[in-house]
């Protein structure tokens, strides 16, 4: 069931720290999140046929759909994003790039007929989504058959030793360094939706129970960051 008190919650969150979130990620993930980033883009860049068309769900600042259309200029890259602060941050970026675009939108009810794209991803978005399974749907009704539905995030990382670490980073430290003193409050949302969402290896098994195939993934910093895939 959707928790839209989330969906609100989130949103004011975006609108708030759009101006800084670019550098704060930057910080907060000590300068790891482009490596991140590219785990998913080279994925995206490798697999995907020539000529077709990408969504990147939960875009943000335009980062996952900038980079996809800067590697391969033969595609059409889409990013949709429910903040317009956030995509005001991404407009601006855009430059003269013809073959990207930002629209505005709800991740749970995306305004695409279905199997309008060769594949879509989304990247530290879903767990800021008020239903999962929603939003995964979702993003499997408008891929074509055949193509693949990628999410990065963050997870609590499965291995005990490193958990205890994990955490102190991430609620003491992550907050302040990402949002100072003034938006502190915000960056402690990002700690709290990481540790109330799925473990890697349930976000795989929902994968599986909404009808997507071939699934994988490819961890990062011990679990901390992973990206899975799965076939529609």
């Amino acid at each position: 069931m959707a928790d839209y008190s989330k969906e609100q919650r989130v949103y004011r969150v975006f609108q708030s720290i759009s101006e800084g979130y670019d550098s704060a990620n930057n910080r907060i993930s000590l300068g790891l999140q482009k490596r991140w980033k590219k785990t998913l883009t080279n994925k995206i860049i490798t697999n995907t046929p020539q000529g077709t068309h990408i969504l990147d769900v939960c875009c943000g600042t335009g980062d996952i759909a900038l980079k996809i259309a800067d590697a391969r200029h033969d595609l059409k890259v889409t990013g949709i994003d429910f903040s317009p602060a956030m995509l005001d941050v991404a407009e601006s970026k855009r430059g003269g790039r013809r073959n990207v675009r930002f629209r505005q939108g709800n991740a749970m009810k995306l305004p695409y007929k279905d199997n309008s794209f060769t594949a879509a991803s989304i990247s530290f978005g879903l767990r800021n989504t008020a239903d999962y399974a929603q939003v995964l749907r979702e993003m499997r009704r408008v891929v074509k058959p055949g193509g693949y539905i990628y999410c990065l995030d963050s997870f609590v990382p499965d291995i005990p030793i490193i958990r205890p670490f994990y955490t102190m980073y991430f609620r003491y430290v992550m907050p302040m360094l990402g949002g100072g003193r003034k938006y502190r409050r915000e960056y402690m949302w990002l700690y709290e939706s990481t540790q109330r969402f799925l473990h890697r290896g349930e976000l795989e098994d929902l994968y599986r129970e909404i009808g997507l195939k071939a699934t994988g993934h490819k961890t990062r910093m011990w679990g901390a960051c992973v990206l899975v895939w799965g076939r529609k």
